[in-house]
């Protein structure tokens, strides 16, 4: 699926899976980590990351402080100096990228500090996590950027 009709197919069940969300919330089936990490780990086998990209061309991510010291460390730089290059401080106080898409980004949809990539980076599109009806905003705006996510949702309506 591409992104334009991921964006298509999100916003028409955007209540249907705002609604969904919010009944996992109120009333969360037993197992429902164990069932939401299957569908998670199935999708991820089908899915091939690096044929979109539109997480990293997108979403930026929060860094964290230790983040900022390993990409920082990584690329034999001071801490002060990679946030003067890279970062900023945006208006809930959050130090993001200055710009998207993310500048480790390459042509190809590689990330050029893929081991050293922020927690953000390493937990997106955060469809494995233990208890996910806590995160229920973060899940909505995940369907509309990335097709896994998407996929996931979609398939844990049929099953729970």
């Amino acid at each position: 699926m591409n992104i334009a009709q991921l964006k298509i197919k999100a916003a028409a069940k955007h209540k249907e899976t705002s609604v969904f969300l919010a009944k996992l919330k109120q009333k969360p089936p037993k197992k429902l980590d164990q069932i939401v990490e299957e569908i998670h780990e199935t999708v991820f086998e089908e899915t091939d990351c690096l044929q979109c990209g539109n997480c990293c061309r997108t979403t930026g991510p929060l860094l964290l402080p230790k983040d900022i010291e390993t990409l920082a460390a990584h690329l034999k730089m001071k801490p002060g100096k990679f946030m003067e290059m890279y970062l900023r401080v945006d208006e809930d106080n959050d130090t993001i990228f200055k710009s998207m898409p993310c500048p480790f980004l390459g042509h190809d949809n590689y990330c050029s500090v893929y081991e050293y990539r922020p927690k953000a980076c390493r937990e997106f599109p955060h469809t494995n996590r233990k208890k996910i009806y806590q995160i229920n905003h973060l899940t909505i705006q995940n369907v509309a950027i990335c097709p896994a996510a998407f996929e996931v949702v979609e398939r844990l309506k049929k099953v729970v």
